[in-house]
């Protein structure tokens, strides 16, 4: 049976939807899409429009990016009626949210850039607000996304910009079918697009089944109406995935008709802030809810969480500084709360308070509250269902607490179902590793010391006594191994990691081992620490979470020992980042604890050292390895492991854990506990002899298509070429996973580095050519295909690497320097970071570096030689495009500043002569371009 086609998908698709009560309309250009929109908008809001009165509201329509089409449709739109009255229209309703008008069309045609045709596109009272694109079966469904960013930068923002409203993407090949909020091209990631799925999370990838479900056209609208959250702070759209809507369905409906508490289990690392807002704002929309209030545990969650909740909606939430403004907060307007759990105990436990919060015990509350597996939770559970009358109480967690992993207190043990009752919906690690949420695990036991019958399997290391964990020698031995791996671990520390050690005594001891060595000039290392000072902080190994996560509290006992070795080490975080923090005040340590978190996000920090600080709800994608000396168990196991798992580019290829302790066992029984005695393989990296053959099978599939690497030159059509694309591609990808492995080496592989870095020269001229042909503006079936040239880009492999090989060429005899030459053109030809920087430096060997006399200094030479090339090209830039030099200046300035390539109005500013409006678009894509070759080529990769 031959594959179905493309026009054969979109047909039967259209079919489909009419038979879910979307209108087949005829749409072929914008010229018809505004006749439509008029005459939908008019039959929506039961109201006929004058040209004059359309034009005014199709203006207004056209103004503004993405992120504020998405706010106009969401408002209402005024405009001057012919007798001069002021009149309101409604883009789409979102309370009732299927009185709407719906329409579907394809093969809309626009002119912009170039001219494209979009496939199917669904209609909301006229407006686009759903773009579908479709591949045959058999493509990669990263090229229909690729497709999506070609149109948005062509011809989306043609004329009135209508294609600017779409809310959200689909796009399939028949098997595969996924979904994704609209954003610039710069905000769009394909990790942040999405299957659909059934409550028990079972993927819905055919096309017809998904169009039956997400694409009725009630369950779209009430998808982009109620699920389509606005996020201030980056000013982007985000779609809710089907785990979070069902979570949130449920949470509602459980408030709306019963009086029955519950709780949600979804994985650490599958987005439950944004959850938790979407049910909290609903809830607050209802007359019926008095006051929807949002605890955490940990005044660091107290601050991230309102500045998360408020980029969801601007000033939904109003800080509670203080217990006194809590309780205040409970009997004003403000709908919705959020504060710890300390402070809402104290406000209903503390006399000072009772009499304000008295006349609010019978008012309906929702509390929800987060990481709710926490232990010390119970007591003041326990306190809201004795103080309130008519609350109601859902928690959120990723690792309930079940009688396995229950630890006794005073009310004895209990279980997250036994403090909130039903679950109401699960979404496991199971789950979100294989929709590729959150990343694998790649767990590496390291041999730490040697036992007399010289057993030498971590697996069987039995003795766990401080006399031998705390031995000097081993944490010596570790401290080396971390120095030796770390830049293989995290990529030539493009990444960060976290070190988690037993108590303050040892973290104290590998501090000190790092600085030493840092000075002895052993390493180059990064490496900044906090702990909890309070006197009980050392007997918090017991699950790995202990009570040492919390802020210090000013009450209570404290080691001094500890407090003063903090101070001594916050100073040497003074010195590297010239700050001014210490453990003086309260207000200090916390403005300490979120300027280290932010700087482990910013990579600033390559080792964050601790004890329990950070090892549960802090969310950094950049870290993506924690080295592990800590007994560590069940709930506070998988907590630190999911430090590392969050999704990051294709380069972030699994969460890297290194375990100096036999932790084997205990992460056994975690996967049990978590998900099941199966999941083992899903949840932890295959091991390295696995990847081994996996290579092995693709170099054999590669050479297939390019025995050798001149064959690549003889690929005849594109089609070949986007096979060797493909193939080499998944080479790539697999040498990028085995590069994380201790005892990764070439001797392993049926390809030595040399032929590995040949065929990658040829892959980047495939790259260099289909940027070369873009620019050209002819389109090529290679250019929606990612190469994704992060995985073979090596930061190290810079300008300033090539500068200390000429340094080490200079004096050398002619035939070493000939060797030595040929090496650097060798590594100018297979680094990507490089290439575009290629035809410069050989021209400088050639030209400069022979005729260089004795004295000079190689690296002052060739700083000399890039400026004046850099200003010539900036010249020849202005010349070109005639732009004003000094606006330039000021546009580069910006958009290095910002690291954001500028807008197209900014270039247009800086212009001596203004084009067309017509022109534009084209010509201020082609100035932005050039403008981010220059910084390319100039700029970035050159210390």
């Amino acid at each position: 049976m031959s594959t179905q086609t493309e026009q054969q998908l979109e047909n039967a698709l259209v079919a489909q939807l009419e038979t879910l009560g979307w209108e087949k309309v005829a749409i072929a250009n914008e010229e018809e899409l505004l006749v439509n929109l008029k005459r939908q908008l008019e039959k929506h809001n039961k109201v006929l429009f004058s040209d004059y009165e359309f034009k005014q509201i199709l203006n207004k329509m056209a103004r503004g990016n993405i992120f504020e089409k998405a706010k106009i449709l969401r408002d209402k739109v005024d405009y001057t009626k012919d007798d001069g009255t002021t009149g309101y229209i409604e883009l789409i309703n979102q309370v009732q949210w299927c009185k709407n008008e719906y329409q579907v069309t394809h093969q809309i045609t626009m002119v912009g850039k170039y001219t494209n045709r979009y496939d199917v596109t669904l209609l909301v009272n006229g407006l686009p607000l759903c773009q579908i694109e479709l591949k045959r079966r058999g493509l990669e469904m990263k090229e229909a996304f690729n497709q999506t960013n070609r149109y948005h930068k062509h011809s989306f923002a043609a004329g009135y910009g209508l294609f600017g409203y779409i809310q959200l993407f689909v796009i399939s090949n028949g098997v595969n079918t996924k979904y994704y909020a609209n954003n610039p091209v710069n905000k769009r990631d394909f990790k942040q697009t999405y299957f659909w799925a059934d409550k028990a999370n079972n993927r819905i990838t055919q096309l017809s089944e998904f169009a039956a479900i997400f694409l009725e056209k009630c369950q779209l609208s009430k998808l982009i109406a109620k699920y389509v959250v606005l996020n201030e702070s980056r000013q982007m759209l985000m779609a809710l995935r089907p785990y979070q809507y069902y979570a949130v369905e449920a949470i509602v409906a459980q408030v709306l008709t019963t009086n029955k508490n519950g709780y949600i289990w979804h994985t650490t690392g599958s987005g439950k802030t944004l959850t938790s807002f979407k049910a909290a704002q609903i809830l607050t929309q209802n007359p019926k809810v008095h006051k929807v209030v949002f605890v955490v545990d940990r005044k660091d969650l107290d601050y991230q969480t309102i500045a998360e909740f408020n980029s969801f909606q601007e000033g939904s939430v109003d800080a509670t500084n203080n217990t006194g403004r809590l309780v205040e907060q409970f009997g004003d307007s403000t709908p919705l709360i959020v504060t710890t759990l300390q402070k809402l105990n104290t406000a209903i436990s503390k006399e000072r308070h009772l009499k304000t919060m008295e006349s609010l015990k019978d008012k309906k509350m929702v509390f929800i509250f987060d990481e709710c597996h926490r232990s010390q939770f119970g007591d003041t559970h326990k306190r809201i269902t004795e103080y309130f009358d008519n609350v109601q109480m859902f928690g959120f967690t990723g690792t309930p607490i079940f009688a396995d992993n229950a630890a006794k207190n005073a009310l004895g043990k209990r279980t997250t179902k036994d403090l909130f009752g039903q679950q109401l919906h699960s979404y496991v690690i199971t789950d979100a590793i294989r929709d590729e949420n959150v990343l694998k695990f790649c767990v590496e036991y390291i041999r730490t010391f040697k036992r007399k019958d010289d057993i030498v399997d971590i697996e069987v290391e039995a003795i766990d006594t401080a006399e031998v964990m705390e031995a000097p020698e081993r944490l010596e031995k570790i401290t080396d191994y971390i120095i030796a791996n770390h830049d293989r671990k995290t990529h030539s520390q493009e990444f960060t990691a976290m070190f988690c050690v037993s108590n303050v005594k040892s973290l104290v001891a590998y501090y000190e081992l790092f600085r030493a060595k840092k000075e002895a000039g052993e390493h180059n290392l990064k490496v900044a620490t906090i702990f909890s000072y309070q006197a009980n902080e050392e007997d918090a190994d017991a699950d790995g979470m202990g009570t040492g996560d919390d802020m210090p509290d000013e009450g209570a006992p404290e080691n001094k020992h500890s407090r003063e070795k903090l101070d001594e080490y916050i100073a040497d975080y003074n010195k590297m980042f010239s700050t001014n923090y210490s453990t003086k005040d309260s207000k200090l340590f916390y403005a300490y604890y979120k300027d280290i978190g932010k700087r482990v996000k910013n990579k600033e920090v390559d080792v964050l050292l601790v004890v329990n600080m950070f090892l549960t709800g802090f969310d950094s994608p950049p870290l993506n390895t924690i080295y592990v000396d800590k007994n560590l168990k069940y709930h506070g196991l998988l907590q630190a492991y999911s430090r590392t798992n969050r999704t990051m580019g294709q380069k972030k290829s699994q969460g890297n854990i290194v375990c100096f302790r036999n932790l084997k066992s205990a992460t056994d029984k975690t996967i049990e506990l978590f998900a099941n005695k199966e999941a083992q393989e899903d949840i932890i990296l295959a091991p390295y002899e696995d990847y081994v053959k996996k290579f092995e099978q693709a170099v054999a599939n590669l050479l297939a298509i390019t025995p050798d690497v001149a064959s690549v030159d003889n690929l005849l059509t594109e089609e070949d070429e986007a096979k060797f694309i493909q193939a080499f591609r998944e080479v790539i990808r697999i040498k990028n996973v085995l590069d994380c492995f201790t005892q990764f080496t070439f001797d392993d592989l049926p390809m030595d580095e040399q032929l590995f870095a040949d065929f990658r020269s040829k892959y980047l001229d495939l790259y260099d050519k289909v940027r070369s042909e873009k620019e050209k503006e002819r389109i090529s079936i290679l250019d929606d295909i990612d190469f994704e040239i992060e995985l073979i880009s090596r930061d190290k492999i810079n300008v300033s690497y090539i500068i200390s090989l000429l340094r080490n060429m200079k004096g050398k005899k002619p035939e070493e320097q000939a060797r030595a030459r040929k090496s650097i053109m060798d590594i100018l030809d297979t680094e990507a970071q490089l290439r575009s920087k290629k035809e410069l430096i050989e021209r400088f060997i050639s030209q400069h570096f022979a005729d260089m006399p004795a004295t000079a200094d190689v690296g002052d030479e060739f700083e000399s030689y890039w400026d004046q090339e850099k200003q010539k090209a900036l010249v020849v830039l202005s010349d070109e495009e005639g732009l004003d030099p000094e606006g330039l200046e000021k546009v580069l300035g910006n958009y290095l500043f910002t690291e954001k390539p500028p807008m197209r109005d900014e270039v247009i500013e800086i212009m001596n002569s203004r084009p067309s409006l017509r022109e534009r678009a084209t010509v201020a894509e082609r100035v932005i371009g050039k403008i981010r070759d220059f910084v390319e080529t100039f700029i970035d990769g050159v210390d």
